[in-house]
Formats: C-alpha cells, sequence, structure tokens
C-alpha cells in the first residue's frame, strides 16, 4: 500500500505514542486536528492502521522472560499448529522463517518455571518435530 510522506510521519507519532492528542500530533506535523483525523480514519478504512495497543516499559519487561523459538515442524500440519500455537498466550507472535526452521515464535513468560512450561506446550504440539530456544538477555534497542 502506498502512502504519502505526512502519512509517514503520522503513523511514526502514532507508533511512538498512540495515545497523543490529536492536537499534538497536528501540531507536530504542522496540520490542522481536522486533517490529522481524517488521515487518521483513512489509514483505519485503508487497513493499514488495523489497532492500537500498549508498549510496556523496560523496568516491567526486564522482570519477565523473553525467548526465541525456533520452530521445525511438518508442514502438512502447519495450519493446525498455527491454531494451536495461537491459543498459547504467551506466544506474542509466530513468523513463518525460511532456513532449517519453518517457524520462528516470540515467547514472553513471567518467568522461567513459566517459560518452562510454554516450551513444553509447544514441544507437544502435534505436528512439531523439535524446537529451538535463545533466552533474550537483554534489548539493545526496540522501533
Amino acid at each position: 500500500m502506498i502512502i504519502d510522506g505526512k502519512d509517514k510521519a503520522l503513523l511514526g507519532l502514532l507508533s511512538a505514542n498512540s495515545r497523543a492528542a490529536t492536537a499534538e500530533i497536528a501540531r507536530a506535523l504542522g496540520m490542522s486536528r481536522t486533517t490529522v483525523t481524517s488521515r487518521i480514519e483513512r489509514l483505519e478504512k485503508r487497513g493499514i492502521i488495523t489497532g492500537y495497543t500498549v508498549r510496556l516499559s523496560d523496568a516491567y519487561e526486564r522482570g519477565r522472560v523473553q525467548a526465541h523459538v525456533m520452530i521445525s515442524s511438518d508442514p502438512k500440519k502447519s495450519t493446525q499448529i498455527v491454531a494451536n500455537l495461537k491459543n498459547i498466550p504467551a506466544i506474542r507472535a509466530l513468523h513463518a522463517v525460511n532456513g532449517i526452521h519453518e517457524m520462528l515464535a516470540i515467547v514472553n513468560a513471567e518467568s522461567t518455571q513459566d517459560l518452562d512450561q510454554v516450551l513444553d506446550a509447544i514441544g507437544n504440539t502435534d505436528g512439531i518435530v523439535k524446537t529451538t530456544s535463545s533466552i533474550v538477555l537483554s534489548t539493545k534497542f526496540q522501533r
């Protein structure tokens, strides 16, 4: 989907703070509030903006355990695997990847004990052949 530079700037501001007041965004972009509201509505209608989310603080995230789980699976069962993994709330994202693994799950758990349970649930999913996990020690930056 093609968007202009002003929409890109608007998306950048919303990505940084989706709760920013329309007036604040309008001042930052040099537009009227009405124009900003119209652009946001248009981006939503076009499906470019599909929702708004909460970004958790670094202090809160440091108390949690994040892991990247590479998954090797039976390709014939991928639809069912995706459906089953979608039901595990600790899996924040599931990506199809190339290479020796077919999928990458991003897991966010309360503790190493919770992570262990999530890894067991992933490994016990029908069609998953092997998993390889890496615990994230720190995040150097995130966009």
